[in-house]
């Protein structure tokens, strides 16, 4: 498994263009899977649950960057805040400002991502490209004091039609730009475009992707133990 884990993450990396990073999905993974993905060189690990980050947080080197890609409740915040150094998922303008809050309460800055709808299924959380367009982000920025706007995030649709992948990783760039352009002109903070995954990082790599979320193609298929 050790070398299996490796040899996946070095195809992955020949062939990744430079200048894109990749987010190690550690979700159910054991720490000790984690660590070979940190000796076969990454240092950006993502996880779904605060709860998943924070036990496995203590066992794994302190130089990885935790990323929070999950659905964060507001009851969670505090711990968040705590443990990952970016929250990709944050998905309105209220947990927004908690996230702000409770990082100037500890005393850190704490960058996000604004993950944006662009999916079919209503299952995928984020805001709506109606609610990004009517937005003044600029404000909501600039009223912030411990938390950055870094960025976007989204998850294009669970299908075998490539084009509408492709077409909806493209409506996430092109909003990406329009939105460095109206909001966040001279603001460096403002540069990840976090889309793609195991299946789809190439069409979203061709779309302007700087940020891909693997799992899955690290790791390999999660095998579930029965109850």
């Amino acid at each position: 498994m050790n070398n299996i884990i490796a040899e996946n993450i070095r195809k992955l990396l020949d062939e990744l263009p430079s200048g894109i990073s990749v987010v190690a999905v550690t979700k159910t993974r054991t720490p000790e899977e984690a660590l070979e993905a940190y000796r076969a060189g990454l240092r950006i690990f993502g996880e779904n649950r605060v709860q998943e980050m924070m036990t496995k947080r203590p066992l794994l080197p302190d130089d990885i960057s935790w990323h929070l890609i999950g659905h964060l409740q507001s009851n969670k915040v505090k711990q968040a805040v705590a443990a990952a150094s970016v929250i990709e998922s944050v998905d309105s303008v209220r947990l927004l400002r908690l996230i702000d809050a409770e990082a100037l309460a500890q005393g850190k800055c704490t960058d996000c991502l604004l993950q944006v709808h662009i999916a079919t299924e209503e299952t995928k959380s984020g805001f709506s490209l109606e609610e990004m367009a009517e937005t003044d982000w600029r404000h909501v920025s600039d009223s912030l004091k411990a938390a950055r706007i870094c960025g976007l995030m989204g998850m294009a649709t669970f299908t075998d039609d490539r084009e509408k992948v492709r077409s909806e990783f493209r409506s996430l760039s092109d909003l990406f730009s329009r939105m460095r352009k109206q909001y966040f002109t001279g603001k460096s903070h403002f540069r990840e475009l976090s889309m793609g995954m195991s299946g789809d990082w190439r069409l979203a790599v061709g779309e302007g992707s700087t940020m891909i979320r693997v799992g899955t193609l690290i790791f390999g298929e999660r095998i579930f133990k029965a109850r």
